[in-house]
């Protein structure tokens, strides 16, 4: 039986296949991702990337090229899970959901495959119904909150007056269109007011009204 994840101060081990490992000693989860977001950034030519909470019995491993995340539990009987993300930007969301809470903060971030060759989605889906099934997971507010955060810290930002929050910027409506609709589909059952772009925006940027949940969400992914 896997030992249960263990929040608050802690240890992790950050390597990239260098010799050149990391171990940091880190207060809560936003110090841990700043630590590996430095190391990340050092070695943007790697390969990959592991992530080990050593008492835990738990590693991630990003392969960034690839689009890639695996997650591997030592602990009790081993298992390795894999999740294709697409982009590779969306491998440092994954190290904050690790952070956050280990493999139990991923769950929300698959669907899971036990075969690192094959990708994820399902045969025939369109990418829209993908992500509508995908936002059908999220029952709760905190919960779609959070994904909502995690979308926009992948490519938003905060328009200069303030007034929205801009989601998937500067990309064209062919693009990330899973993710799209499954923001879509979040933005309905939160709740939050989505306004039409400037003209001149790309056609696949989404803004939103920015209130106070919003901003506080995504204040924690800034």
């Amino acid at each position: 039986m896997a030992r249960p994840y263990r929040p608050g101060p802690k240890q992790f081990l950050f390597a990239a296949g260098d010799g050149d490992d990391r171990r940091v000693t880190v207060a809560d989860a936003q110090e841990a991702y700043e630590a590996f977001s430095d190391f990340f950034r050092e070695r943007s030519g790697a390969a990959s990337f592991t992530v080990h909470d050593e008492p835990a019995g738990q590693r991630l491993v990003l392969v960034p090229a690839r689009g890639l995340i695996s997650r591997i539990a030592e602990a009790g009987p081993s298992r390795a899970d894999h999740l294709h993300v697409g982009r590779a930007a969306r491998c440092l969301t994954g190290a904050m959901l690790f952070f956050e809470n280990g493999h139990t903060g991923l769950e929300h971030f698959g669907p899971w495959t036990t075969d690192p060759t094959d990708p994820t989605d399902p045969a025939g889906a369109s990418p829209e119904a993908r992500g509508a099934a995908r936002a059908a997971t999220f029952t709760t507010e905190a919960a779609a909150f959070g994904e909502v955060g995690r979308l926009w810290a992948d490519s938003g930002f905060v328009d200069p007056t303030g007034r929205y929050h801009v989601f998937f910027d500067s990309r064209g409506a062919d693009e990330d269109r899973a993710e799209r609709a499954t923001l879509l589909a979040l933005i309905d059952f939160l709740g939050l007011e989505r306004v039409e772009a400037p003209a001149d925006a790309p056609t696949g940027e989404v803004h939103v009204r920015t209130e106070p949940r919003l901003e506080a969400e995504c204040g924690r992914w800034a």
